[in-house]
């Protein structure tokens, strides 16, 4: 059903005085600023009536995002008056250039997710960052933020670190801070720093003539600074959860135990990590690799060792497990892929755009444009490659450095993580916890990082790059 109940008066009125509906007095009704209008108040509504059905859905069902957010893009596009073909093709454009995009990516971050898993590294990796990082809390949240960037994708590493931060902490309300700062992150890196799939489409899209370099100088410190502020926001909201156990002791007898720091370090754990960093200059100086090319090609090169230093038995194992999980997580990030094109195509964002140009500061436009696309579809990589699309060519471009628009993009990326988040469902099955205390733990913090990020943006734009 199409929402044009506003065309039915001036029709039936012509209807009711006998005079005969040709085409061109049909046309004579649709015009282009009524229509133009109408169309608004239709796909406004559209979009209202898809987020809560996904978000009930949600709620109830609680099936695979995939499933959902599919689901979405056919409602979204009937409701905007797109027919069920163009719908559908749509959907199988915006799946196909997500899988395109990041396909390769997300597999080599499984591969080496998986491989470390198996050979039971990841403990080592989390070991070896004790020797810097003692006190529980922080070394979940600086292990979160620090694996999501080359394994490509933060609930890998959430996932990756679960076991091991359920075996720093036996009483339950601990062990939940833990999880949720793994979490927070995980995300806080994974939005700002390059080269992840949240980075790569805007700096590649809006800091072409900026350094990727330049941009992590400021991107690193940044996202730091947010994550000790995370921590922070635990410890005043949580203090019973924030110290050492009661007892003094850190965890119970489990096979994911991390023992204390370290006699040496674990070099074989973090040769994946080495050889992306090593093949970073050579894919930039000797191969002379585009910003897309460099990821692939350093990704591969991280995937490549951390199959050739597997032995032989995990290998094999480790590889199917692999693929079965980064099918999950590309099929959910596909199924936000198809909703956003759909989106796109029903001219809502631009739409949206125009609007928003009209009424607020040119420097809100991308933040709260990439808060309502993350609101809609619940990725922070299909926000990233659908707003940077709808801004692309815009005013807004041209109005204000590069790296602060890609501040601000990742800023409104971090505002609502809820029920359209895949990442949201996976944490609240996790830690057990109620909606409401995952909202409170999980969605709260990251929207507060948001708004740091904003703020910083707003800073920099205005004192440092104006």
């Amino acid at each position: 059903m199409v929402l044009h109940k506003f065309y039915v008066y001036p029709l039936s009125r012509e209807f009711r005085a006998g005079t005969r509906v040709t085409p061109d007095r049909l046309h004579a009704f649709y015009h282009p600023v009524y229509l133009n209008t109408v169309q608004r108040m239709d796909l406004a509504v559209a979009f209202i009536i898809t987020i809560a059905l996904i978000t009930a859905v949600s709620l109830w069902y609680r099936i695979s995002p995939f499933f959902t957010l599919i689901g979405g893009a056919i409602l979204f596009g009937l409701l905007s008056g797109m027919t069920l073909d163009a719908t559908l093709v749509g959907i199988a454009t915006g799946v196909g250039q997500v899988f395109s995009a990041f396909g390769i990516i997300i597999l080599c971050g499984a591969v080496i997710a998986i491989l470390l898993q198996e050979q039971k590294q990841t403990e080592e990796i989390v070991a070896d960052l004790r020797r810097v990082v003692t006190h529980p809390p922080a070394l979940a949240g600086f292990s979160g933020y620090l694996l999501a960037v080359p394994i490509t994708c933060c609930v890998t590493a959430f996932i990756m670190l679960t076991p091991i931060l359920e075996c720093l902490e036996k009483e339950k309300a601990r062990r939940n801070v833990l999880l949720y700062l793994a979490a927070s992150g995980s995300i806080i890196s994974y939005a700002l720093i390059y080269p992840t799939p949240v980075t790569i489409p805007l700096v590649s899209g809006f800091a072409q003539t900026t350094s990727p370099v330049l941009f992590d100088a400021i991107a690193i410190p940044l996202s730091l600074a947010i994550l000790a502020g995370v921590i922070l926001f635990f410890r005043i909201t949580r203090p019973e959860a924030m110290g050492a156990g009661a007892d003094g002791s850190a965890a119970p007898a489990c096979e994911h135990a991390v023992s204390g720091p370290p006699a040496r370090f674990h070099g074989r754990a973090w040769a994946p990590f080495i050889a992306i960093l090593a093949a970073i200059p050579v894919a930039f100086l000797l191969l002379g690799l585009s910003h897309v090319g460099i990821i692939n090609f350093i990704m591969l090169v991280g995937a490549v060792t951390a199959i050739g230093l597997a032995p032989t038995g995990i290998r094999a194992a480790g590889l199917s497990k692999s693929a079965k999980h980064a099918g999950l997580i590309i099929f959910d990030i596909c199924g936000a892929g198809a909703l956003g094109y759909v989106i796109v195509q029903s001219g809502f964002a631009h739409g949206a755009l125009t609007q928003l140009m009209a009424v607020i500061p040119v420097i809100l436009v991308p933040f709260i444009l990439a808060a309502v696309i993350e609101t809609a579809q619940g990725s922070r990589v299909v926000t990233a490659i659908i707003t940077a699309n709808v801004l692309a060519g815009s005013a807004v471009t041209g109005a204000m450095h590069p790296v602060t628009l890609v501040l601000l993009i990742s800023a409104g990326s971090c505002m609502v993580s809820y029920v359209t988040d895949p990442y949201f469902w996976l944490v609240q099955r996790t830690t057990g916890d109620d909606i409401g205390t995952v909202v409170k733990n999980y969605t709260l913090p990251i929207a507060l990082a948001g708004i740091a990020i904003f703020a910083i943006a707003v800073v920099l734009e205005y004192f440092v790059f104006g």
